[in-house]
């Protein structure tokens, strides 16, 4: 754990001590050492599933592949800002890289924490680099407004947890992971005790986010700068269905009724979010909605408590955080040329990009659950255990993927087929820094379908 909590932290002086010229290659080859290095976690040997190193750090089969994507995604957002911040003061690119990397620390300590308190003070703490990004370096002038939205709507949700969790604590006497699943059940029979269930869980759902509660992700990923809806997309979501995924554990035997309304609100906003996504003109807010409704597959998963579902729900928010990271890349290197989001104005970029047209093609599919990808074994074991638990589910299910297909289509036809706009002209070519950003998103994708146990959790 040390080996890479250190270096992390160490990250922080190297940026600030740098000299000029060396800025950006130092903090990308630091921060790709570190990622290398969290490979091996992967090694999980302990029989217990923990490996450990204190009370309050340990890792285990559920926290690993995610403490491991929040690691390999530092190098991949410094190499997608080098650009777009090269204009601005040193001072302000170093406050920039530094934002990055306590994110990185903040994320670490969240998903490696035992004590449930820290992993709470940890996932507060999350916030904070996340709004200066956002409201810092975002695009346009809403991004304040979007600033607030995103930080109201956390902190409403997370407020009734902490004192969910205090009830915890002083009914069971602990909030260790390693000892809390040994615990007594509680006996939850009072009306009080649903709205303790709702509480624990609701802050998570707000995150994820739930269908309802999700209005605060597409401002927030619109006015991000690239590298802000990158960590949004790929790990800040995920923080929701790992804090659900060990929250459901003790939640018994209340969540097998309450749980209903939350399914139910998951599923229909698969299929909302996703005809939303059908008829939208600005392409980061696409990406952005695509989000939501693969989540809700996610929500789904976890709260239906099978292994299936668990292990769906892991693989595709891993599949999910690469795949989407990517299309955000990726929309980001077409907003540098044309700068515009709007689809209708940058069309038929093939002819000009022809290599970024194929980047756009894989991702595409990766969004849209090609077969061998792990998208689509994540899908594949959430809709079967959806299916198990209650055959109707199948209808919204399927209609979902249906529409998830039809919109990811529609998507890469808009950008890159079709004739080429009279008034895009003299665009830059691509770069090498771009297709080793995007290899670097989806070779992992393709390589976890040689080896998924990595990332398939307890099951194993």
């Amino acid at each position: 754990m040390l080996k890479v909590l250190i270096p992390t932290l160490m990250l922080v002086p190297t940026t600030w001590m740098a000299p000029s010229k060396w800025l950006w290659p130092t903090t990308l080859m630091h921060s790709l050492l570190i990622a290398l290095t969290s490979f091996l976690w992967l090694l999980n040997t302990a029989e217990t599933g923990w490996t450990s190193l204190n009370f309050y750090m340990a890792t285990d089969s559920l926290s690993t592949p995610l403490l491991v994507l929040t690691c390999w995604l530092l190098p991949l957002m410094i190499l997608a800002s080098q650009n777009h911040t090269a204009s601005e003061p040193l001072n302000r690119q170093r406050m920039y890289l530094t934002l990055l990397t306590s994110l990185q620390i903040f994320l670490i300590l969240a998903f490696g924490a035992t004590e449930i308190i820290m992993f709470y003070v940890m996932f507060e703490a999350t916030l904070i680099p996340t709004l200066i990004l956002i409201t810092r370096w975002g695009n346009q002038t809403e991004r304040l407004n979007a600033g607030i939205y995103f930080l109201f709507y956390t902190l409403a949700g997370s407020l009734p947890l902490l004192v969910a969790l205090l009830l915890l604590q002083n009914s069971t006497g602990t909030l260790s992971l390693l000892t809390i699943q040994y615990s007594n059940p509680m006996e939850l029979s009072s009306y009080a005790h649903k709205l303790w269930w709702a509480g624990c869980l609701l802050a998570f759902l707000v995150k994820m986010p739930l269908y309802g509660v999700h209005l605060w992700l597409p401002k927030a990923h619109v006015e991000a700068p690239v590298a802000g809806s990158m960590i949004l997309a790929a790990v800040l979501l995920k923080l929701g269905g790992y804090g659900m995924m060990r929250m459901v554990v003790m939640l018994e035997p209340l969540t097998k009724e309450l749980s209903y309304p939350f399914i139910v609100f998951a599923l229909w906003g698969v299929i909302m979010t996703g005809s939303i996504c059908l008829r939208q003109t600005d392409l980061k807010s696409l990406i952005a909605y695509s989000s939501v409704s693969h989540m809700g597959l996610v929500v789904g998963g976890i709260l239906i408590q099978t292994p299936w579902g668990f292990s769906g729900a892991l693989i595709l928010m891993i599949a999910h955080g690469l795949a989407s990271s990517a299309l955000f890349c990726l929309a980001n290197t077409s907003y540098e040329r044309t700068h515009s989001r709007t689809m209708l104005l940058a069309r038929g970029l093939q002819m000009v990009l022809p290599l970024m047209t194929a980047w756009w093609f894989i991702a595409s599919l990766a969004n849209l659950a090609l077969p061998p990808l792990p998208n689509l074994m994540g899908e594949l074991m959430i809709i079967t255990s959806l299916f198990n638990w209650s055959w109707w589910t199948i209808v919204l299910t399927g209609a979902g993927t249906l529409i998830t297909a039809s919109y990811s289509l529609y998507m890469f036809l808009m950008s890159q087929r079709g004739p080429l706009p009279a008034h895009i002209i003299a665009l830059d070519p691509s770069h090498t820094r771009e297709h080793l950003l995007m290899a670097l998103h989806l070779l992992p994708l393709v390589l976890l379908i040689l080896k998924p146990e990595l990332i398939w959790g307890w099951a194993s």
